[in-house]
């Protein structure tokens, strides 16, 4: 069952059904007029203590048979797919039972001599429930859903928040950061004399470095930057099984590109390329 396929129209058949039980349990009859010669026999009677379950005709026919109606109706509306009895729709068998209730209920608050609350209440809440399993599916207002489907969430910005993602730029970087990382202090090399700093990543000697240097542009820059959605990181080797798998809302930093693909470096120093960039932020 959905329960979100129910309608303002199905609420006011829901409460006006509660209201037809709960008549049920009110007196039916009134006090009648106990003076004159047959006041004696007034006073033998408990009028107020008559409801509709003292009835059987009067409670099947009038109140259950409403209550039931606005269940059927209900039940219906919530169902994928509609089902029939003796050729009528549920729905449809539904709302003529509602209107048999509203009509018997009419008639025995007319043949009864001194109406009590049960009766009146029981027919108001018979009137409600009638006119609204009718005009349910008629009028625009009682179409609107009952419970609305809930709104989306605002997806948060990347970085956004108390904690950022790793890497956010701007963020406070830890001071044992790898050799590599834009503003990170670098640190010389064994044998280096003292004050030379080593030669940077990429075009340091040797025939390795200087294809690497050369593969790469001549302006790229390293800058952080963030995935829309999960996206795997492949090997250096170009090995067709993933070595990571870079997730939303975390930093990475592009080292190196190689034509349209990145080499991204992860927080626990992997690196590796990013074949699809679309859609990236950069930070």
């Amino acid at each position: 069952m959905n329960i979100r396929s129910l309608t303002r129209g199905d609420g006011v058949v829901i409460g006006a059904a509660v209201l037809l039980f709960i008549a049920s349990f009110l007196s039916t009859a009134g006090s009648p007029d106990c003076s004159g010669p047959l006041a004696k026999y007034c006073e033998a009677q408990d009028y107020g203590s008559f409801n509709a379950w003292d009835s059987v005709s009067g409670l099947m026919s009038v109140y259950l048979a409403g209550v039931i109606g606005a269940a059927i109706i209900v039940v219906s509306r919530a169902l994928p797919q509609p089902r029939k009895v003796a050729g009528l729709d549920l729905g449809q068998f539904g709302v003529a039972l509602t209107v048999f209730a509203a009509w018997t209920a009419f008639w025995a608050l007319i043949d009864s001599n001194s109406a009590g609350p049960g009766l009146i209440i029981g027919l108001i809440a018979a009137l409600i429930l009638a006119g609204g399993a009718i005009a349910s599916p008629l009028l625009p207002p009682l179409k609107v859903a009952l419970i609305g489907a809930p709104k989306p969430q605002a997806a948060a910005p990347y970085g956004a928040g108390p904690n950022p993602g790793y890497g956010y730029p701007g963020a406070q970087q830890q001071a044992s950061q790898g050799y590599g990382y834009p503003g990170g202090q670098q640190q010389p090399q064994t044998g280096q004399p003292h004050g030379q700093q080593a030669p940077a990543d990429g075009t340091a000697g040797g025939p390795a470095g200087a294809t690497a240097a050369a593969g790469a542009p001549a302006d790229f820059a390293p800058f952080w930057f963030a995935v829309p959605v999960a996206r795997p990181l492949y090997g250096e080797d170009g090995a067709p099984a993933p070595i990571a798998e870079l997730a939303p809302g975390t930093w990475y930093l592009a080292v190196e590109q190689r034509g349209q693909a990145l080499i991204a470096q992860t927080q626990d120093g992997r690196r590796g390329v990013l074949q699809d960039t679309t859609g990236i932020q950069r930070g």
